[in-house]
C-alpha cells in the first residue's frame, strides 16, 4: 500500500484577517468618536469628515489610475486615512483644508513609496503635520459647542493650551468633562470615553496589541505628573486631553509604521511617551502626539533590526 504526501506552498497557516477586514474594524472603532464629534461640534464636523474621506479615496484612485496600477480603494485604507485626518482637525478649519491634507497623506505620504505596506510614516499624521506647518491658523484652535447640533461653534482655548500657560487647578469636574468630551479641541480627540470604547473593540477583535497604547499612555501619565507638578489629577487630565488617546490607540498602532516584535513595540511606545511629554511640557507647542509618533516611525527600521526575534532552529555561524 503506497501513500503520498502533498505539501502546499508556504505559509501553511493562514489568518482569516485581511487588509480590508482590519481597516474596516478600525473604521468601525472610530464611529463612537466620530458620532461624539458631530454631537459636540455640529454638522460641519460631518461635512469635514465626508470631504476628507472622499478626497482621500479620490486621490488614491486617481494616482493608481494615472500610473496604471491596481486600484486598491476597496481595502478601506484610504477611507481610514481620510477619517483619521478629519478627526485631527478643528471644526473651524475651511472646507479645502482636508482636501490638501488628503493629497499630502495619500500621494506624498503613501503612494510615492509604493502604496500600503511600503510607507514608512503614518499617512494621516504626515498630512496633519503638513497642515499644521503650512496653515497653523486653520489647524489649531479649540472650537467647541457644548452638546448642541449647530453649524457654527464657539471658540475656546484647548485644555492643553491652558495647561501650557499654567496657573489652573485640576478638579474632578474638569476630568469628567475631558472624559465625556465637554472640552475644546479637534473633532475626534475630545471625547476620551468614545476613543477608549473604540480601543476596547480593537483589542477584542485582536486588531491591535495592548502594548503600544497602554505603555504610551502610562509613560505620558507618569512623566507629565512629575514634570507639571499638578499631582495625580493633573496626570489623569493630561492623558484625557488632546490627541493622546486618538494617537496612541489608532495611529501609533499602525501595522506598517510600528515595530513587529513585542520588545520593539515596548521601546516604540516608551519613545512616543517620552517625546510627547517633553514636547508638551518644554516645547513651544502644547500638543506633541503627532510629531512624536512620526519621529518614532522613522526609528522603526532600527528598532526592528535590533529586536528581531531569533528564527526557530537558527544556529549562529562561527
Amino acid at each position: 500500500m503506497s501513500s503520498s504526501i502533498i505539501v502546499s506552498g508556504t505559509p501553511h497557516v493562514r489568518s482569516k484577517e485581511s487588509i480590508q477586514s482590519i481597516m474596516r474594524d478600525v473604521v468601525i472603532a472610530l464611529i463612537p468618536a466620530s458620532i461624539m464629534g458631530i454631537f459636540y461640534f455640529g454638522i460641519k464636523a460631518l461635512l469635514l469628515m465626508a470631504i476628507s474621506i472622499v478626497s482621500s479615496v479620490f486621490f488614491e484612485w486617481g494616482y493608481e489610475k494615472i500610473l496604471k496600477k491596481p486600484i486598491t480603494i476597496t481595502d478601506f485604507s484610504a477611507v481610514l486615512t481620510g477619517l483619521l485626518l478629519a478627526l485631527n482637525l478643528p471644526v473651524t478649519a475651511s472646507w479645502w483644508v482636508p482636501i490638501v491634507g488628503s493629497f499630502v497623506a495619500i500621494v506624498l505620504g503613501k503612494q510615492f513609496y509604493g502604496g500600503l505596506g511600503q510607507n514608512f510614516i503614518n499617512p494621516a499624521l504626515i498630512g496633519r503635520a503638513f497642515l499644521v506647518a503650512a496653515y497653523p491658523t486653520q489647524t489649531t484652535g479649540g472650537a467647541f459647542a457644548a452638546g448642541r447640533m449647530v453649524t457654527d461653534a464657539a471658540t475656546y482655548a484647548t485644555p492643553l493650551a491652558q495647561l501650557k500657560t499654567g496657573g489652573i487647578e485640576i478638579t474632578g469636574e474638569m476630568i469628567k468633562n475631558a472624559l465625556i468630551g465637554n472640552v475644546g479641541g479637534c473633532i475626534g480627540e475630545t471625547c476620551a470615553i468614545a476613543l477608549i470604547i473604540g480601543g476596547i473593540y480593537l483589542l477584542w477583535k485582536h486588531v491591535i496589541s495592548w502594548r503600544i497604547p497602554v505603555i504610551y499612555i502610562a509613560v505620558v501619565f507618569i512623566l507629565t505628573t512629575i514634570m507639571r507638578g499638578n499631582g495625580v489629577l493633573g496626570g489623569v487630565y493630561e492623558i484625557f486631553c488632546g490627541g493622546l488617546m486618538l494617537g496612541a490607540i489608532f495611529m501609533a498602532t499602525d501595522y506598517v509604521t510600528s515595530p513587529i516584535s513585542a520588545k520593539g513595540q515596548i521601546i516604540f511606545a516608551i519613545g512616543c511617551g517620552l517625546l510627547t511629554s517633553f514636547i508638551r511640557v518644554y516645547g513651544g507647542y502644547p500638543e506633541g502626539v503627532s510629531y512624536s509618533i512620526l519621529i518614532m516611525n522613522l526609528a522603526v527600521p532600527l528598532i526592528d533590526r535590533y529586536t528581531r526575534p531569533r528564527i526557530f532552529g537558527e544556529v549562529k555561524s562561527k
